[in-house]
């Protein structure tokens, strides 16, 4: 054994059979940017979806799925929670959030999508919204037997 190594290291870590071949250097380096500049309404939700741990629901910001990066997303309930500024109102951009929605979908995710402003004008409201549908929603990992 080399001085200085232990043995474990060259093990691999049981629980991780393989990385997914779409999280990419790049798309882990726009997370961690996405993370460092997000906007107000996110970090207001962030502090609120937080606060939910003690609810027992753990949320993730800018969490990446596939090749889409997800701003809140509760993998034990399979949410994800977006939040939509104006430029969420544009045609163009509504026929894009309808397709990446499904392909959400696809994978097994329910997508809620708030405004920004229920965020801002409203945060208990939010976080009622957001309380009742995970609750409505099933452990995704539960033992089924």
């Amino acid at each position: 054994m080399v001085k200085g190594m232990s043995v474990r290291a060259n093990t691999p870590n049981p629980r991780r059979k393989r990385r997914s071949v779409v999280r990419t250097a790049g798309l882990i380096q726009r997370v961690r940017d996405l993370r460092r500049m997000e906007t107000g309404a996110e970090e207001e939700a962030w502090g609120l979806l937080r606060s939910l741990r003690l609810k027992g629901f753990k949320f993730r910001r800018q969490h990446p799925l596939s090749h889409y990066i997800v701003d809140f997303c509760c993998p034990a309930r399979r949410l994800i929670v977006e939040l939509d500024g104006s430029v969420h109102g544009l045609p163009s951009q509504i026929k894009r959030d309808a397709h990446r929605d499904a392909q959400l979908r696809n994978l097994g995710y329910i997508v809620a999508r708030y405004p920004n402003a229920i965020v801002l004008q409203a945060p208990e409201l939010f976080v009622e919204k957001v309380l009742t549908l995970v609750w409505s929603l099933p452990e995704a990992f539960e033992d089924k037997s």
